[in-house]
């Protein structure tokens, strides 16, 4: 973070709605609650101010993931989470007290009549310890306190139904339940289909949703309104299952789990719930040949069964909770060094970004796992669903280079194994590792969605980030000679871009884009530094080093307007403009490649075309981009604050205007805050400019 210059915080007025209740930070348009894959992604998607009783939980994609819970205190029931309907059962809502969030965890407060229950969402972020941080569940912990002094009966419920396996309800599914020092129900489609989605959601695979068992603790499976009927009414669940297996909308089969916290005065230690998503093997990869290896998360290095995973996983809440806290800290002292605007955004973006990724291993011939063999995969999630999109991956690079590196080298990994197979046939970089998560079957025929400038630049901009930021250059050596093959036809095409798309295609293809040459030269003199990092020859070092300074000094002139005020977006047109934020990786790589005038010339110009919601991506529309390298990435490379704080602000502004309730989006119209398509992409890891 520190490209973004330290300095004080400003405020910004949002235009969301009044609130019943305290937000902090802010109140953004949907919530994180369990969200750790691309499959475990469930959200409180509230718009403007929906409490966490007022709507049901969702995936990313708006399909509701029955999540309910509900309390009894001193006889009277209470929900907290989710909107049931329950005939035969009364109960009113818990009434909202506050809400915030941090880079972890989500925590309500809930009035429930004489007590108050605070609901804490975790999704761990354990980016150095790559067991805890492939392991896909969330927690949530539910406590209690009697406001008024006095004891109160306190009855804790919650459960999930069926819809978090398919995103076909009309599918049948099969369940079970076990009881031993954990209850665990698992719920999975009857018929299962390796390595597909529908509608984003895995067909295959299984949920969990587990509690700590004890005498005071129950479980029952079957129909929504039985199974809540049951403990609004009782207190209790009846230790019974349901053997009718049926679709996922067939009598809605819910899981449910409670607790009897007894009678309580002091605040309660929490009642400890997981949920998770589990599919194995996870993903199948190209190998050599066209041949496809099934790979499994990092996880089954240490556990032999699932029961064991969750056994370890709820054992561990008390010190997954300390670790996140200081995570959490760790986090909003960096982030607020820069302004509070800044530390919320990036808060609000991390456990979006981290839930994208997988971490996985190969298994060797005997079928045990090749903990030397890691490689993560990242779901391009809400765009096309690719696998390892380069232009996805670049936009999110910063989260990892800020909390381990190494994650950034294992997602580089795959991209360069396969095409160092001499199965991609384009000399270019290619675009992702396969059309359709989970499938990183590659793309023998080279047709993928060509971008090539765009991937090139960002292969060898991203492989020596890593190789600066941890002294590792095992990753450049082993890959030098597609690193030079990238960079070969970068020198042919970066000065003036062949008409093509960018990462921005979404506006179209355009010839001879100022910003795309920007990223090409900037690779350029990039592998210069990769060539001396490996020992290459001095004279190939020299060679690179000279043709992006000479391309420096052509661009200028080819992209400069004919007022001097700003550069184009195309090579002579005047008029044009648009955010130059591939200059960011000048910054990033301390290349000091493009002369400071540019810098302050553009940091003047983008004052005088800021719209309410920021700065537009360039004169063809009035949308504009955030979550990658687009908004935020432009103020980092801003030369005084004023400017540097206006892009801040109109992202906080943004995800905070109350107008969509989609998952954080990186897309949207400056003119008044309204989303386009994107939303709960991994990108928004670029908010941590590092």
């Amino acid at each position: 973070m520190n490209i973004l210059r330290a300095l004080s915080a400003i405020s910004c007025t949002t235009v969301a709605a009044a609130l019943a209740w305290s937000a902090t930070p802010f109140n953004p348009a949907a919530i994180p609650l369990a969200v750790r894959s691309p499959y475990l992604s469930a959200w409180l998607q509230q718009g403007s101010g929906a409490a966490l009783n007022d709507v049901w939980p969702t995936f990313w994609t708006g399909q509701i993931v029955g999540w309910a819970g509900f309390v009894k205190v001193d006889g009277q029931s209470f929900s907290f989470l989710g909107a049931s309907n329950v005939p035969g059962a009364t109960f009113v809502k818990a009434v909202q007290k506050s809400f915030q969030f941090s880079s972890t965890q989500s925590i309500f407060v809930l009035s429930a009549g004489p007590v108050d229950i605070t609901i804490t969402f975790l999704s761990p972020v354990e980016p150095t310890d790559l067991v805890k941080q492939s392991i896909p569940f969330s927690y949530m912990a539910v406590s209690a306190s009697s406001m008024d002094g006095a004891s109160h009966s306190v009855q804790v419920y919650s459960d999930i139904s069926a819809e978090w396996v398919s995103g076909d309800t009309s599918l049948p599914v099969d369940w079970s339940t076990s009881s031993n020092n954990v209850i665990t129900h698992q719920v999975q489609l009857a018929r299962q289909i390796p390595f597909s989605e529908l509608s984003d959601r895995a067909q295959y695979g299984a949920a969990f949703f587990s509690t700590p068992s004890s005498a005071a603790s129950t479980y029952q499976s079957g129909a929504d309104v039985v199974v809540r009927a049951q403990f609004i009414n009782n207190g209790r669940l009846t230790n019974t299952q349901d053997s009718n297996f049926r679709p996922i909308s067939d009598n809605w089969p819910v899981f449910g789990l409670s607790h009897d916290l007894g009678s309580i005065k002091a605040a309660t230690d929490p009642v400890v719930f997981s949920v998770g998503h589990i599919r194995e093997p996870a993903l199948q990869y190209i190998i050599t040949n066209g041949a496809t290896q099934p790979r499994s998360l990092y996880f089954w290095s240490q556990f032999s069964c699932t029961s064991a995973v969750i056994s370890s996983f709820l054992g561990e809440f008390g010190a997954a909770l300390s670790r996140a806290q200081a995570f959490d800290s760790k986090v909003t002292s960096d982030a607020a060094n820069i302004s509070s605007d800044y530390a919320s955004i990036v808060a609000l973006s991390i456990r979006q970004a981290m839930g994208a990724i997988e971490i996985t291993l190969s298994r060797n011939s005997n079928g045990s796992l090749n903990t030397t063999d890691v490689v993560v995969f990242m779901k391009e999630i809400s765009s096309d669903g690719n696998v390892n999109t380069v232009d996805v991956i670049f936009p999110a690079w910063p989260v990892l280079l800020y909390t381990n590196p190494a994650l950034g080298k294992f997602l580089l990994e795959g991209l360069f194994r396969y095409q160092a197979t001499g199965q991609y046939p384009n000399k270019w970089s290619v675009h992702d590792l396969g059309a359709h998560y989970p499938n990183a079957t590659g793309h023998n025929d080279g047709k993928d969605e060509a971008m090539p400038v765009e991937e090139s630049g960002n292969m060898v901009i991203m492989a020596l980030s890593y190789a600066q930021k941890t002294g590792d250059n095992s990753q450049l050596s082993r890959y030098v000679s597609l690193l030079n093959q990238w960079t070969q036809f970068l020198v042919t095409d970066s000065l003036i871009p062949a008409n093509q798309i960018s990462t921005d295609d979404f506006a179209g293809a355009l010839a001879n884009q100022t910003n795309l040459a920007i990223k090409g030269i900037i690779g350029i003199k990039a592998m210069s530094q990769i060539n001396q990092l490996v020992g290459g020859s001095t004279t190939m070092t020299t060679n690179y080093s000279t043709i992006a300074s000479s391309f420096v000094a052509q661009w200028q002139t080819l992209a400069a307007s004919s007022s001097g005020q700003h550069l184009t977006l195309s090579y002579g047109n005047s008029a044009s403009w648009g955010l130059s934020y591939n200059l960011y990786a000048d910054k990033l790589l301390k290349l000091d490649l493009f002369p400071n005038p540019i810098y302050t010339m553009q940091t003047a110009w983008y004052k005088t075309v800021a719209q309410p919601f920021g700065v537009p991506l360039d004169t063809r529309h009035t949308y504009t981009k955030s979550g990658t390298d687009w908004e935020i990435w432009t103020a980092a490379i801003m030369t005084d604050t004023s400017a540097r704080d206006l892009f801040i602000s109109s992202v906080k502004k943004w995800a905070s205007d109350g107008l969509s309730s989609q998952p954080l989006g990186d897309w949207y119209e400056t003119t008044n805050g309204q989303p386009e398509s994107f939303r709960a992409r991994p990108v928004v890891g670029g908010h941590l400019g590092e």
